[in-house]
This record gives structure tokens, C-alpha cells and sequence, in this order.
């Protein structure tokens, strides 16, 4: 396993240098004509057995809202149902100070406003993104604390004109707007999730791995199981493909089966070298005869080892030269040899990482890949290409992560010294693939582990690390697939350039602020398994929270008390068929609460213990085969109340009810191709208010709020 060019930088030169390398990607077609040809082929049938191939590319640290908060259909920037802050207006709208706030704005006006030519926007610093940053900017679940914790330009995003093949990818094939990274925090954690399914303990027992440790070239290496190692011993095939520069991106590599393998192999070499990742990082610097020797006597090692230990170096550890990558791939797929499962882990300047790459150069690492994809129609026809970033870096996303219900240590599967491990903010993920052209948008909730759960339910071979609260609310991925599309592809847009290297700078929000207009327009949305209820009941001065769930999917919820009712916000965990209660005692006599679901459903209830309206409960459902939502409106008061039903958007039509006590009343509530927003309002009683919103999962081909 030898090869003859010369390394590009480790992540670490890059990072001194400010990743002027990227600016020596190639320019090209934001998509490959390839693809046109490719799309407009026959699409394979036979459900999942119908792909033969999966590619996963993981990218670096960039938030969902960061790149797709402006594009059309998505849940970003113009999204109705945005957390209130507790004091203020809503976490678009993040405090700082004692009395200031910064709201998202544009990285191309900054630029301009800097004096900047509008190229520089490609070359951003990164921010902080450690367990401990992150999880000040979760504040406890109030999700309000990001400009402390990262800096103003947290609130920075990039529009269509900025990243045009993100935006193109998005609307050609199926992107997800609620996958979340895996962990707050950093990369290695978060790949720890992708490659095994959790994140265990450090060496030392104590320490949860929730931080970048295992970079230390003397980290002792962990100690569970990885899912590659579970296909090796399923006969399964499959491949990391990587250079000497991987950025330090293929965690497999800190595993201890890995490090012993590499301790054996260089016993053989000269030098004191600890890793293999040590030893292909001090490549770059040496002279070519200097690299062929110690090639040769890494050769030397490989050669020494067993069978079982050669097979797992070649597949996760053996780096190739600089500028084979996809040439690898390429290769693979045209002598047939390509393994079911791929992982493609690009050098530093390819990787999109703010500090060390540029989006448009990365652009053109998946212009390249998807040209190699599709080139071969054979190939295009049984390949499903999944592209998702490891983490959000230091950039906001405004949609609080589901999390698991606290625990009482503080400790748990998803929990570390009474903080949640994830999941963490959006973060893109689009599958590419024939079965997922369309532009379509799917909700379900995903994070890295889903990557795993796809594999699992396409090869056979479980994953048991994946914790059951994970398993429960993160999506296998497969709604995302349509096995029986039909129609044409869409049309495709013309070349991109990359701009020449600047220094790395972090965006400084403008003087005059406001609220950053999406895209209008609605797409096409994949049919999601949810199916909230909700009501509310007083009894003896308790406010009983009532979630259900009449849909096929587990469901997380989150319920924040605004009036002091809840120590902190509450996180709850609603199976398929089930319903959870939680029990609320006003603490100053009154309550105003919010229910956050998946897809954004929403249910606000507000009133008071003295109010006209206190023992009224607005009782949201659904039923089978309906295209309403089903409002069942009842009085177990002792005052007659004239309730007003009203639209906030989408369908409906204004309607008052005159409730006696005892009385109730059902309303069939008209939607808009499944989605409502209504409130509920009561005359004798100002205190007193209902709002919910969502959609219903009433037809396979729906749309987007």
C-alpha cells in the first residue's frame, strides 16, 4: 500500500496556517452534468433492497440555521413557533448584557460593512464549541445563553448566493430540517456517535467522553465496540477512506483494537512515534525519500500482522497519499470492488470547517464525489449518498434539541454531571440518492445514531450501544426514501469559482438589527409517524399537563413554565400509544406554559387559579382518515364562559361557544393540507388563553408549513 505524492498539511498546520489550502480547490459545475444523465435514468425498485451501496460523508461544524435558515420550506428563520426567552421576546432574539440582544444576521452585509470583498465570507474563524459552551448556551433548556457562550457572531448566517450548492442540494434531493448533532460539543464526541452509537468513559473510568481527548497522541484509546468492527465480524464490506491529512476526523482511530493494531506496525518503523496518526502527521515535513522509507517499513508492520489485524488497518487506518481520495473511490467503483458501506473522511481543507476550509471549496469535494456516483448509471442506480456535518461549531441554531428526561443523579446514558450529553443543535444532513430527488423536506427527529439505525435495518447488523431514549425518539432515516417516485428531475444551476485565501475573521453583528426575512414558498414534506395530543386539567389548584400519542413513533416533548410554575423546563418522553401527565402547581396563582413537540407542534396554555375560564380545557386530537384536528372544548367550571375559536394562519373560520358549566363542545378545525394554528381565547376571563399548532399526518406527499 504504497503511492507517490507529496501530504497536504495535518488539521493542525491548517489550523495555524488559517486553511489557505482550501483556496486551491478546483472550481466546477455545482452539480456534475453527470447527475442530469443520471436522474433522468430509470429508478431501481425493491425498497431498501434495491440500494447496494451507502456512502457517508461527514462534514464539519456548521449549524442548521448557519447555512438553511433562510431557504424556502424549511423550519428556519420565519418558523411561527419559536421558544419565548423568559424575559423578552424569543431566542431569535439572544440577550446579551445587561439589556442588549443580537438577532441572526447576514455574513455578506458584515462583510461589506467591515470593508470586506464579499468573498471573504468564505473564510470565517471558527467559534467556541466545547461541553461546556454548549451546554451554556442550552441554559439549563431556556436555550437563551449563546452570545455569552460563543460570541456575537454565533448569530451569523450565509443566504442562497453564499452557498449555492448546500441550497441546490437541498432543493434537488431530500434534506432534514430536525437532525441534530449527537453531543454538545466538539467533533469527537459527536463521531464517537456515528461510528458506535454513544460516547462512553475516557481510559481513566470517571470521565465521560465529551471532549477532544482522544487527540493526544498518548490517550489511552477507548474501550467499546465500533460499528465497523460489528460488520467485519458480519462479513459485511466496508471502508474509511482517507489521506495522510484526515483532519483527525476518523474516530475508529482511538479505539483500542486500532491503537494495538498501530502500536504492532510500529515497532517496525524507525522513530518514536506513538500512533499511526502520529506518525502519517509528521509525513508532510519530511522529503519524499524520507516518506518512501517509512512507508516501506509501516509496510514492514502491516505484513507482520494476523489476518484479522491486517484486514481492520486496511479498512479504517490506512491513510493513502495527498489528492487520492475520491481517486480511491473511483477506482474501487470501477473494478467492482466498492464495499456496501463507505465512509469518506476529507483532509482539513476539504472538510467545511470554519478555521481551516471554506464551503465552496468543499463544494466542490461533493461536485467531484457525486460526479464519480453518477458517472457509472449502474452505480447511481443502488447508491444512496448520506452528506451531514458532525457538529454546529459555535453557530446558532434557534431549535431547542430534544433531550432525555433528567435523571436524579445527573448521571445517565444521555446525561453527564447534571447536564444532557444531546442531542445537540440542527445540523444539515441530505441524503442524495435516486429515491430522494424531489426537494422534499423530512422532520423527523435524527441525529448521528440514525446513520447507524439506517444500517442496521439495510444490513442486518445491530448496533446495541445506541441508548433506548436515543432509540426511541431518533428516526432510522427511511421515511426520507420514496421507492415509488415518479416524474422528472428538476433543473440544475451552472459552475461556481473558488475565491483566493484570506485571513480568517469572525463577523461582527450591524448597529441596526432585524429579523431576517426566509424564503416564501412551501415544499414537499415527508409523512412523519407523530401524532400528538394534548390537554389540561385543574384539580385542587394543580394544573394537570396531559401529552399523548396517538402515532407509531416514540415522540420527545418539551414543557416550559413561564410564571414560575417549573423549576426548570421539563423533558419528557411520550411512547407510541401512550400518554404522559405532568402535574403543575401555579406558583403565584397563575400558569403560562408552552408544550414544544416534534414538526412544530405547539401548545401554549395560559390562565389563572381566580380566572372565569380556570376550569376550562381545550382538548386537542386527531382522528384516523381526518383532515381536521379535533378540538373538544369543555367547562368543569361553575361560570358560564363564551369562548371565541380563531385562526392564527393556515385554514379555519372564527367561531364563538357558549360553554355552561358541565357543558362541552367538538369542533371539527379545518386544516391547510394538514397544518392549523388556532387559538382560543375566553371573554370573562383575560388570563385565560389556548394556542396549538401543528400539522396532521394525513396523506404521504404533503408539505411543508
Amino acid at each position: 500500500m504504497t503511492d507517490s505524492r507529496r501530504p497536504e498539511a495535518s488539521r493542525r498546520q491548517v489550523i495555524k496556517t488559517g486553511g489557505a489550502a482550501a483556496g486551491l480547490a478546483v472550481a466546477g459545475s455545482l452539480l456534475p452534468p453527470s447527475m442530469h444523465r443520471a436522474m433522468a435514468a430509470p429508478m431501481r425498485a425493491g425498497g431498501l433492497g434495491a440500494i447496494e451501496h451507502v456512502i457517508l460523508l461527514m462534514q464539519e461544524n456548521r449549524s442548521f440555521d448557519h447555512y438553511y435558515g433562510n431557504l424556502r420550506g424549511v423550519r428556519g428563520y420565519g418558523d411561527r413557533t419559536r421558544l419565548r426567552r423568559r424575559v423578552g421576546s424569543d431566542v431569535m432574539h439572544q440577550p446579551v448584557g445587561p439589556a442588549g440582544q443580537v438577532l441572526p444576521f447576514s455574513v455578506r452585509e458584515a462583510a461589506v460593512a467591515a470593508g470586506r470583498p464579499a468573498t471573504d465570507i468564505q473564510y470565517l474563524g471558527d467559534l467556541p464549541h466545547g461541553f461546556s459552551d454548549a451546554t451554556l448556551a442550552w441554559a439549563d433548556g431556556w436555550w437563551d445563553g449563546w452570545v455569552p457562550a460563543k460570541g456575537a457572531a454565533t448569530m451569523t448566517y450565509y443566504d442562497r448566493d453564499d452557498v449555492p450548492l448546500q441550497y441546490e442540494l437541498a432543493e434537488t434531493f431530500t434534506t432534514f430540517d430536525a437532525y441534530h448533532c449527537s453531543a454538545f460539543g466538539s467533533t469527537n464526541p459527536n463521531r464517537n456517535y456515528f461510528w458506535s452509537g454513544t460516547t462512553g468513559y475516557e481510559p481513566d473510568g470517571v470521565r465521560r467522553a465529551v471532549t477532544n481527548a482522544a487527540y493526544s497522541y498518548s490517550h489511552g484509546g477507548y474501550d467499546w465496540t465500533t460499528y465497523p468492527e460489528r460488520l467485519e465480524q458480519a462479513d459485511v464490506s466496508w471502508q474509511i477512506y482517507q489521506e495522510w491529512d484526515n483532519f483527525t476526523d476518523n474516530a475508529v482511530e482511538y479505539f483500542l483494537p486500532f491503537k494495538r493494531i498501530g502500536t504492532k506496525m510500529l515497532a517496525h518503523v524507525d522513530g518514536s512515534y506513538r500512533t499511526t496518526e502520529e506518525f502519517y502527521d509528521s509525513l508532510h515535513v519530511k522529503p519524499a525519500a524520507e516518506q518512501d522509507r517509512l512507508l516501506a517499513q509501516l509496510e514492514e508492520g502491516r505484513a507482520a500482522l494476523s489476518a484479522e489485524e491486517r484486514s481492520l488497518f486496511d479498512k479504517a487506518m490506512y491513510r493513502s497519499r495527498p489528492g487520492t481520495l475520491l481517486t480511491r473511490v473511483r477506482d474501487d467503483l470501477a473494478a467492482g470492488t466498492l464495499p456496501k458501506v463507505t465512509w469518506l473522511v476529507p483532509t482539513a481543507a476539504l472538510s467545511e470547517h470554519p478555521g481551516a476550509s471554506t464551503p465552496v471549496g468543499s463544494a466542490n469535494l461533493i461536485y467531484d464525489l457525486l460526479d464519480i456516483v453518477a458517472s457509472d448509471l449502474d452505480t447511481w442506480s443502488k447508491t444512496a449518498t448520506m452528506i451531514n456535518f458532525d457538529e454546529n461549531d459555535g453557530f446558532f441554531d434557534h431549535v431547542p434539541p430534544p433531550v432525555a428526561p433528567r435523571p436524579a443523579s445527573g448521571n445517565g446514558n444521555d446525561w453527564y454531571l447534571g447536564q444532557p450529553i444531546g442531542l445537540g443543535p440542527r445540523v444539515p444532513m441530505t441524503i442524495v440518492s435516486p429515491w430522494t430527488i424531489g426537494g422534499h423536506v423530512d422532520s423527523s427527529v435524527a441525529d448521528h445514531t440514525s446513520t447507524l439505525r439506517f444500517l442496521e435495518k439495510w444490513t442486518g447488523v445491530a448496533e446495541p450501544n445506541i441508548s433506548a431514549w436515543r432509540r426511541a425518539v431518533c428516526s432510522d432515516l427511511t421515511s426520507a426514501f420514496d421507492f415509488t417516485r415518479t416524474g422528472s428531475p428538476p433543473s440544475l444551476s451552472q459552475p461556481d469559482s473558488v475565491p483566493a485565501p484570506v485571513s480568517r475573521w469572525r463577523p461582527v453583528p450591524p448597529a441596526d438589527q432585524e429579523l431576517p426575512e426566509q424564503e416564501t414558498g412551501r415544499s414537499g414534506s415527508r409523512r412523519l409517524a407523530y401524532s400528538p395530543t394534548m390537554s389540561a386539567g385543574l384539580t385542587g389548584g394543580v394544573l394537570r399537563l396531559r401529552l399523548g400519542n396517538t402515532g407509531s413513533e416514540d415522540l420527545a416533548a418539551h414543557v416550559y413554565g413561564f410564571a414560575g410554575e417549573l423549576q426548570r423546563p421539563e423533558h419528557l418522553l411520550v411512547p407510541a400509544g401512550e400518554q404522559q401527565e405532568l402535574a403543575v402547581r401555579p406558583a403565584i396563582g397563575r400558569w403560562d406554559l408552552a408544550v414544544q413537540g416534534p414538526n412544530q407542534y405547539w401548545y401554549e396554555l395560559a390562565g389563572s387559579l381566580s380566572g372565569a375560564a380556570a376550569g376550562v380545557d381545550v382538548r386537542q386530537s386527531t382522528r384516523a382518515r381526518r383532515s381536521s384536528v379535533e378540538l373538544t372544548l369543555t367547562n368543569e367550571g361553575s361560570a358560564r364562559v363564551i369562548l371565541t375559536v380563531r385562526p392564527l394562519a393556515y385554514a379555519g373560520a372564527t367561531v364563538k361557544v357558549k360553554l355552561a358549566p358541565g357543558g362541552s363542545r367538538e369542533i371539527a378545525w379545518a386544516t391547510d393540507r394538514g397544518w392549523y394554528d388556532v387559538e382560543v381565547v375566553a371573554a370573562e376571563d383575560a388570563t385565560f388563553r389556548r394556542r396549538v399548532t401543528g400539522r396532521l399526518e394525513t396523506s404521504s406527499r404533503g408539505v411543508t408549513a
